[in-house]
């Protein structure tokens, strides 16, 4: 059925539920590098070095220098948090702990900004294949129809062609599932390590006291 064709022919086989499909990849490939990217920026420095050395500078009550320090890398999660606390120093602790908390759930939503696509993608891609062998298949039968004859090569032929709408449906759909696992494991670490900056900050000021 396939033999002698292009890829490229083979893809439009499958009528224009295809081009659906692989804007849907694209779109999944491009998010996913694009977190790649954001998740490695946001990783340096590593939140053990931030707090080391804000933990020296908070030896010598060196406030200002702390939140300096950190404002120099205000792409790092743990940076952002760290000055939401210490703007409140010397107030009460349940003060401190709100700001940072909410500095946590702002930086929450931008690292899951974009992950909603995927997860899209990785949920409807398949009935989108599904959907495209559907009317593959109607037009199949149709066109035989029309053609007043009914032979068992033209009824395969013509199925073949539907599927490769679910074929190709499932190939997008399993990597973005994939995908979005792994981001969203990559949020629930920096989740959990910026939760640790926050409780280890106001260690370091209740020891201080």
């Amino acid at each position: 059925m396939f033999e002698n064709k292009s890829m490229l022919e083979i893809f439009q086989m499958g009528g224009w539920v295809m081009y659906i499909l692989l804007a849907c990849s694209v779109l999944s490939v491009g998010v996913l590098i694009g977190k790649i990217f954001e998740f490695r920026k946001k990783s340096k420095p590593s939140r053990d070095t931030v707090l080391e050395n804000v933990r020296k500078l908070m030896e010598h009550k060196e406030i200002d220098k702390a939140i300096q320090y950190c404002r120099t890398y205000a792409h790092s999660p743990y940076c952002i948090i760290i000055p939401a606390g210490l703007k409140y120093y010397g107030k009460k602790m349940r003060e401190i702990e709100n700001a940072m908390n909410r500095e946590i759930t702002v930086e929450i939503t931008k690292l899951e900004r974009g992950t909603i696509i995927v997860g899209t993608i990785a949920n409807i891609a398949v009935y989108i294949g599904l959907f495209g062998t559907v009317l593959g298949i109607v037009n199949a039968f149709h066109s035989i129809a029309n053609a007043g004859a009914i032979g068992l090569n033209i009824v395969i032929g013509g199925v073949s062609e539907a599927l490769l709408n679910t074929a190709v449906g499932l190939g997008v759909a399993i990597p973005a599932v994939i995908f979005f696992n792994w981001m969203m494991k990559q949020i629930k670490t920096f989740t959990h390590e910026m939760d640790s900056t926050a409780n280890e900050l106001l260690d370091i000021l209740e020891s201080e006291k």
